[in-house]
């Protein structure tokens, strides 16, 4: 690996009741994937704990941690050990009565380098997180690691093409994503293909209207009720600044190991120059929620 590549670890697991039992799980995955050269290494979405959005039970505020709490220390203890930086989501409790769905992204010395916050909460069936997060205040960002400048985005965000162009235009080589999607059991056969194509084609675009290296992790398994809940589709991709995907996982728990070429980035924006070519001056609109089609 030369100094213009970054190795890339995603890890996609199962999600049982036992908290600190899938926190030990990731933590021997993230020594897996640093065993096999990973520098930089994304988790799943909440991965400490199941989905536990199907649902709104006031209970389940219990499961949230200071952003030092006892999960984001177990992970910077094995990313110091490692020498890795580790995009570690986390189930923020930031005061009383407030609480976010969070990403600290953690350095090689177990050191907090930034923390980003979910912007967009979605609300829709078994995915009822407005209930429990707080839409983000931070921002879109990006943070420095030792071998890339990382973009932290979070699930329902990777459907917006603003977030994705905002947090690259802040300097990102790499947009993360950790993610928990999947089917309705009861859906799966008739929209099945096309929700995980349309998810896989959205990340894709971001990853070519941007010139980035796009990551995206999620988790597997069913979680909820035998007759119900949510089926987590995993397949985990990278995808390179031309949309290629490099690697991509299956349905069940798997640690890819991604090597990416940090030069690919200049080549595809010398040929495809995208952010030459935006027309600043004609966007204003976009900060309005919708447009009056007949009002110039």
């Amino acid at each position: 690996m030369t100094k213009h590549s970054l190795k890339i670890g995603m890890i996609q697991t199962r999600v049982g009741l036992d908290k600190a039992a899938n926190v030990e799980k990731t933590s021997l995955a993230i020594r897996d994937a640093a065993a096999r050269g990973a520098t930089l290494i994304c988790l799943q979405e909440l991965f400490a704990t199941q989905y536990f959005c199907q649902s709104e039970d006031a209970a389940f505020f219990d499961l949230a941690e200071a952003i030092d709490g006892p999960t984001v220390q177990a992970v910077a203890q094995v990313a110091k050990e490692c020498k890795v930086s580790v995009v570690t989501p986390i189930f923020e409790r930031r005061a009383p009565g407030v609480y976010h769905n969070s990403v600290v992204v953690l350095g090689p010395q177990g050191n907090t380098v930034g923390l980003y916050r979910k912007m967009h909460i979605p609300d829709d069936p078994l995915f009822m997180e407005k209930y429990y997060f707080t839409p983000g205040d931070l921002g879109f960002l990006t943070f420095d690691t030792p071998t890339a400048k990382v973009g932290t985005l979070i699930c329902w965000d990777q459907w917006y093409p603003e977030a994705a162009r905002l947090t690259a235009m802040r300097g990102a080589e790499v947009l993360t994503y950790p993610t928990a999607i999947g089917w309705h059991p009861a859906e799966k056969e008739q929209y099945g293909a096309a929700q995980l194509s349309a998810w896989q084609t959205i990340q894709r675009s971001h990853a070519i209207a941007n010139g980035v290296f796009v990551i995206a992790v999620n988790r597997v398994g069913h979680e909820g009720p035998a007759d119900g809940g949510i089926e987590f589709w995993g397949h985990s991709f990278v995808a390179d600044p031309f949309g290629v995907v490099l690697a991509e996982a299956g349905q069940d728990e798997e640690t890819l190991v991604v090597e990416c070429d940090l030069t690919r980035p200049e080549w595809v924006r010398r040929n495809w120059p995208f952010f030459r070519d935006r027309r600043i001056d004609a966007y204003g609109d976009l900060t309005q929620r919708f447009l009056d089609p007949n009002k110039r």
